[in-house]
């Protein structure tokens, strides 16, 4: 059953940990810090360490294996009310990589320090795409087959059933901004698959306003989807952006079944009464 808990009460300082101050951790950070929380960083990268400390992050070099943690992860965690989980599996460079048991030490610290939130940012890609693009809900059980679905899948399952912490999930479909969007990546292609299939896609602001709402009303325990409530099809929607920003145009392979599904994020718009900031 789920537990969850949206008010008003002002938090005291409240501090918290982002493992994964990245394209989407970083901003998250500073709206946080905004918002009045400490808030420690954790990145892989020494160059990017002065960058967090600018920003009034604590920040940390920490690296996840699947044999240990690589780092001061004790100071990293030590006092944090949430930790926030904000890693992508890197499965594309790396494919014999084991997510699972990186997450799962980082878990055993998280025990250790008796930190009693988790906030952890998963993705739609738990569920596998279908011809008749089948509607997703919150309820859905994920059933995705690929090597990152099945370890995303795993992931959500050790964290919902730990009892030691709660934990929020929140699934988000394609991340997007002006600078990084996947009709650029698109741009030129030949034979891009599954030009019928329906998008689902939400802006990295979008992204950033929604984990800020989650922890400012303390709403744990929850499995959220997020992604923008329109679903045009793939072919026209990037097609129409690629003319509108002056790219050269994909073109699509017409002569297969497309497969996908229609994200429904209608749960969360209703939990926080959330309106979207940001369009296609």
């Amino acid at each position: 059953m789920y537990f969850w808990l949206l008010n008003s009460v002002r938090h005291l300082k409240k501090q918290v940990s982002i493992m994964g101050c990245g394209w989407l951790g970083f901003p998250l950070a500073t709206a946080l810090i905004g918002e009045g929380y400490n808030i420690k960083g954790s990145t892989t990268s020494k160059e990017k360490l002065q960058t967090l400390t600018k920003a009034s992050i604590d920040s940390f070099l920490i690296r996840l294996d699947s044999k240990g943690i690589y780092g001061n992860y004790t100071d990293f965690l030590s006092g944090s009310d949430i930790v926030i989980i904000n890693i992508p599996p890197g499965l594309r460079k790396n494919p014999s990589k084991n997510h699972v048991a990186e997450i799962r030490q980082l878990i055993a610290a998280i025990e250790e320090q008796n930190i009693p939130n988790v906030l952890y940012v998963s993705s739609t890609s738990v569920f596998k795409d279908e011809m008749h693009f089948p509607v997703i809900g919150h309820r859905t059980l994920p059933n995705g087959i690929s090597n990152s679905a099945k370890q995303l899948i795993e992931i959500e399952n050790m964290l919902q059933d730990n009892p030691f912490f709660n934990t929020t999930i929140v699934r988000f479909g394609g991340l997007f901004d002006a600078q990084r969007h996947p009709a650029k990546y698109l741009s030129g292609k030949q034979n891009v698959l599954n030009p019928e299939a329906p998008i689902n896609l939400i802006h990295k602001e979008d992204c950033i306003e929604i984990l800020s709402t989650l922890i400012k009303n303390n709403a744990w325990n929850l499995i959220l989807n997020a992604v923008y409530p329109k679903h045009p099809m793939k072919k026209d929607y990037y097609l129409a952006y690629c003319k509108a920003h002056r790219l050269d145009l994909p073109k699509f392979d017409l002569s297969k079944t497309s497969t996908g599904k229609i994200i429904d994020s209608s749960k969360l718009e209703q939990l926080l009464s959330y309106k979207y900031k940001q369009g296609l």
